[in-house]
């Protein structure tokens, strides 16, 4: 864990334990590995529950190898029932550009003012949703065009945060990106 993780666990830590939901949506096929790794390990750090999402109950396969049994399935999510809801990244977060649950869920923690968080090219589901228009966002940058396509305003930063939206880059940035999320759920009643 970085100085950075700790120091920031720390201090919320000291604040009060975390008693936040939070879902974290993956392909069941190349996922980032450290996209969903170091978020969920500072998230649970923190104090957070995480339930693990995907189109499969069988044990998904990060690119890097990773393996991981999700916990439940992605039209299973009920948005009510979590304070945040992340896109995880990678090559097979495409499965999710056109899927109109993933959007339907996006959507509604966008309404429902959940924090709504994607990483790497998961932020091409937000605008798809339609969530994105007006917003600052960054995204993996060969990704641009389609954000700025949405109405996005696209801002090439490692970590963007505008209102309950967090989106990143790409897996190096995943610690900020965990970090911001952990920062603003500790903010919110």
């Amino acid at each position: 864990m970085s100085n950075y993780i700790h120091n920031i666990l720390r201090v919320v830590l000291r604040k009060k334990n975390m008693t936040k939901k939070i879902a974290m949506i993956i392909a069941s096929m190349n996922f980032r590995d450290e996209e969903l790794s170091i978020p969920k390990f500072v998230f649970e750090g923190a104090g957070a529950t995480v339930h693990v999402a995907s189109t499969s109950l069988e044990q998904a396969e990060g690119k890097l190898g990773m393996k991981i049994k999700p916990d439940m399935m992605v039209k299973d999510i009920r948005v009510a029932n979590y304070d945040a809801v992340v896109f995880v990244g990678g090559t097979g977060a495409s499965c999710y550009f056109n899927s109109k649950i993933a959007h339907d869920i996006a959507k509604e923690a966008y309404l429902k003012h959940k924090l709504l968080c994607a990483i790497c090219a998961g932020p091409v589901i937000l605008a798809n949703a339609g969530v994105l228009d007006r917003k600052k966002a960054t995204v993996f940058p060969s990704f641009e065009r389609e954000l700025k396509q949405k109405g996005a305003i696209y801002t090439g930063e490692s970590v963007q945060v505008d209102g309950s939206i967090v989106t990143a880059d790409g897996s190096q940035s995943a610690e900020r990106f965990a970090v911001e999320i952990v920062k603003l759920l500790s903010r919110s009643k």
